[in-house]
């Protein structure tokens, strides 16, 4: 165990300084494209300053074949982009690197810290089991980034996709000053829980509750609820990752026709506490953008308790609901996310502008 005045002290010699708070960057959505798509590269470009998040994607979905060229892809994106990814672009560049057990990891690793290390925000690490998978990329990245020359760390995000790494959750989300966030991988998750779903994140018909039966009727039609499959793991992943100052997000939405259902999803996994989901498809873009954003109203009731509360002690009454110290930290979060979007999206901005707060 690293004793605690060690814990943000450089991995190796002339790494950059650990961070010792993650930025509170927007990541509505996480788009994910394939750098070995010809046709998904030329859109890269024009995606910038539309999405909060674009991730070269380097493991499941680019077959064997293509894992050299999605790297040499992701490579030339990154350069031939100028607004793309750095702490200053207005989207992020995150990529998605292949399994620890792969045999493309570790050139996925050093060619992209080497080569646009300075543009790329996060590394998203799949299927990680435990600290122990943390600790080996957080110290690999240390010795590439000195190498690199680096002058700021690249930020490092885990996916849930085993029983053991939710099992472990409280332990991978502290594992390093890196991490950024943790996300639900749903499909891998499913199959390791031997969970009996085909479906990539969502509900199922099957997974419900049924209502009483009547008494005077018992044979008559009862009315049932279709329950959430993932519930649980999202709200046990909110938690770590509040714990240790990092953020949760939602993972893919595989049905992608099913746009109702994948509002619906990203809705409850942002109620919960998640910041932002994946995108697999340009439509679910601004699906996440609308879902993980405020709404006015929530803005204006937000402003309003603040503006009743003061100093935040004691109780007030607004419309007929008392509000107190902690409706005013609960009001905070929103009027600070909405501060944070408006910064980057001239919509949001506009519309949380033109709110206006009354007595």
């Amino acid at each position: 165990m690293r004793s605690s005045k060690d814990f943000f002290r450089p991995l190796a010699v002339g790494a950059p300084q650990p961070v010792t708070e993650i930025p509170a960057r927007p990541s509505r959505a996480i788009h994910f494209f394939d750098p070995s798509n010809e046709k998904m590269a030329a859109k890269v470009p024009q995606m910038v300053g539309s999405v909060d998040v674009l991730l070269g994607n380097l493991e499941d979905a680019v077959k064997a074949d293509n894992k050299e060229a999605a790297r040499a892809g992701l490579v030339r994106i990154a350069k031939e982009t100028a607004e793309l990814g750095g702490q200053s672009g207005p989207t992020q560049l995150w990529t998605r690197i292949n399994a620890l057990d792969s045999p493309w990891v570790l050139d996925d690793l050093t060619t992209l810290v080497t080569e646009i290390g300075d543009k790329l925000d996060v590394i998203m690490v799949p299927k990680v089991q435990g600290a122990e998978d943390i600790h080996y990329v957080d110290r690999l990245l240390a010795q590439l980034e000195a190498r690199a020359g680096l002058e700021r760390p690249i930020l490092v995000h885990a996916i849930l996709e085993t029983a053991r790494g939710v099992a472990n959750i409280e332990e991978i989300c502290g594992a390093s000053p890196r991490m950024q966030g943790l996300s639900l991988g749903p499909a891998d998750l499913a199959a390791d829980r031997r969970m009996k779903t085909t479906r990539v994140g969502g509900g199922h018909p099957g997974y419900l509750v049924r209502s009483d039966p009547d008494p005077d009727q018992p044979d008559a039609h009862r009315t049932t609820y279709q329950q959430d499959l993932w519930h649980y793991t999202i709200a046990r992943m909110v938690d770590a990752c509040a714990m240790h100052g990092i953020y949760p997000y939602y993972g893919p939405f595989g049905d992608i026709a099913d746009v109702v259902a994948c509002e619906d999803q990203f809705r409850n996994a942002f109620l919960l506490g998640c910041v932002g989901t994946w995108s697999l498809h340009p439509k679910q873009i601004e699906i996440a953008n609308r879902v993980f954003a405020p709404s006015a109203d929530d803005i204006r009731h937000a402003r309003r308790v603040v503006a009743a509360m003061g100093d935040g002690t004691g109780a007030v009454m607004l419309d007929g609901k008392m509000e107190d110290d902690a409706s005013l930290k609960q009001c905070l979060v929103m009027v600070e996310l909405a501060e944070q979007l408006a910064a980057i999206d001239p919509k949001l901005k506009a519309a949380y502008d033109a709110v206006e707060v009354s007595a």
